[in-house]
């Protein structure tokens, strides 16, 4: 089954992308501040939503493609690392945006926040990525069942992002607050992660 270094590196994974600005992030901060925490936790549902299906998805098609056409893992391995450096240098270049520099939005009922929240994660380029190139990264075949691997580490995935996602929902108006005020702290998040990111694509580029 799956090793405990995948499981933490996955994690890795996982934390490094929930915390680096992207259309998830940016939009339930956004409706966090704006209509409050229980319509960003309403929108984290559909996200969570979305997260699902593109799982499903991977355990389904990533097997069986891997399976037939096995030069298709280290084609996806280069593309992983360099769309991770490619995330890591967005967070670090000059005039980057932060996580918590939100857009302003008007109130939307439940319905339509559930739905946005899955159709944003959904056309997220990050998450699809994620699913067909970075996860792949982390499964062994020689470990068992590949479908079964995937599918521990897309909830790995899936908890560390939901978790983190929900926290940020409810302190998502101190936290701007405060970064707001102390502006270092926020290049600070930004250099951290991109940096995160870039250990990371290393790490999969050269394993």
């Amino acid at each position: 089954m799956v090793s405990q270094s995948a499981l933490l590196a996955i994690a890795g994974v996982a934390l490094g992308l929930v915390l680096t600005p992207g259309p998830n992030m940016i939009y339930l901060v956004s409706r966090s501040i704006t209509q409050g925490w229980r319509a960003g936790l309403i929108s984290l549902l559909g996200v969570g939503l979305g997260f699902l299906v593109y799982l499903a998805a991977a355990t389904a098609g990533i097997a069986t493609l891997f399976a037939l056409v096995p030069p298709v893992y280290e084609a996806l391995k280069i593309a992983g690392a360099v769309y991770l450096l490619y995330l890591a240098w967005n967070a670090v270049k000059p005039g980057g945006a932060s996580t918590f520099e939100p857009k302003q939005l008007s109130p939307d009922p439940p319905r339509r926040l559930f739905t946005m929240g899955l159709v944003t994660n959904l056309l997220n380029p990050k998450i699809a990525v994620l699913y067909v190139s970075l996860l792949p990264q982390f499964v062994d075949s020689a470990r068992g069942h590949v479908a079964g691997q995937i599918l521990v580490l897309g909830l790995t995935q899936i908890t560390i992002a939901m978790t983190i996602n929900a926290l940020i929902v409810l302190t998502a108006g101190s936290v701007a607050r405060f970064l707001s005020e102390h502006r270092a702290w926020m290049r600070a998040q930004r250099y951290l992660m991109g940096g995160v990111l870039t250990a990371l694509a290393v790490r999969i580029a050269t394993d």
